[in-house]
């Protein structure tokens, strides 16, 4: 099959070669790649530290080429999206069955394909901080793929969203047609508390966000794109300031139990339009640089999709 491969001498790091067909275990199934999407950090730092003549990929969209061999996960010839280390940047890839969901018959693949990362840490990320019905979320790096799921789920779960982004002017149209009720620079006004907080971003933008944290809020760290230190001033910690059991959390996508399930819960909110899937670049996988540059530099906002022909 083709695959794009790791190749430090190739000008992207990656070519179009041919490699081995993927040999599943019992309790994963093949899929037939038909679209997948770019996430910072894969592009960043998973590429960088892959080794040579390997194949990459987190999020693909396809159809179930083989069911898997113990009998689980979906049927051959349904249409679903999968999530794992690896792989994804082929024409075929074989996934854990745990790691797959269902999609409704004739979604866009390329939509589908933004889901996998970016929507479901969106969705993991605010479990976190447990209800959200009139609660005030704020949301750092809200332009971002994962950021924009991130307002519109809040929404969703009946959240008052502000949303943080580098350039409010530009960006605070479409944020607020995604659900946010403010959108502000940085991470907005100190002086008015946040419930909870999503940081998709890192370094000072964590540490501003605990700032604002309301008495008994929670600040879910995701995001590193800023590649900087979180420095915390002598005295964030204590308790007597009137802001009390703040918290800051984390955690690890692939060490979730249960993600097939919002996975199918997700294509089914992106298929019938209740959630946007946010394609800010698409075409054909052969122009993975030009995407991977857009992506690096900053000038996507939402996410890059590659359609494997």
């Amino acid at each position: 099959m083709r695959a794009l491969v790791i190749d430090r001498s190739a000008p992207a790091g990656l070519r179009i070669g041919e490699v081995a067909d993927p040999e599943p275990n019992p309790h994963q199934a093949v899929i037939r790649v038909t679209a997948t999407s770019l996430n910072h950090g894969e592009v960043r730092f998973a590429c960088r530290d892959a080794p040579q003549g390997s194949v990459p990929g987190w999020d693909a969209a396809g159809i179930v080429e083989r069911a898997a061999a113990d009998g689980s996960g979906p049927a051959a010839g349904t249409a679903v999206i999968t999530l794992g280390w690896d792989g994804a940047w082929a024409e075929y890839r074989a996934v854990d069955t745990d790691l797959i969901g269902t999609a409704p018959a004739g979604a866009e693949p390329a939509a589908l394909a933004t889901i996998p990362v970016a929507a479901t840490t969106a969705l993991r990320a605010l479990h976190r901080l447990g209800p959200l019905l009139g609660r005030r979320v704020l949301i750092t790096g809200a332009t971002g793929g994962t950021g924009r799921y991130a307002v519109q789920l809040a929404r969703l779960g009946g959240a008052y969203v502000v949303a943080a982004t580098g350039d409010p002017v530009t960006h605070g149209p479409s944020l607020r047609e995604l659900g946010a009720d403010e959108v502000v620079t940085g991470t907005g006004d100190p002086a008015t508390p946040v419930d909870g907080a999503i940081d998709l971003v890192g370094g000072a933008h964590l540490v501003d966000a605990y700032r604002r944290l309301a008495a008994g809020g929670t600040v879910v760290a995701v995001g590193h794109s800023a590649e900087a230190d979180e420095t915390f001033p002598y005295g964030a910690f204590f308790g007597d300031q009137g802001r009390h059991d703040r918290s800051v959390t984390s955690f690890f996508l692939l060490g979730c139990a249960d993600l097939g399930r919002d996975l199918t819960w997700l294509a089914q909110q992106v298929a019938d339009g209740t959630l946007r899937p946010n394609i800010a670049w698409r075409g054909e996988w052969t122009r993975f640089g030009e995407a991977a540059e857009a992506l690096l530099s900053r000038r996507l906002h939402g996410k890059a999709v590659l359609e494997v022909s």
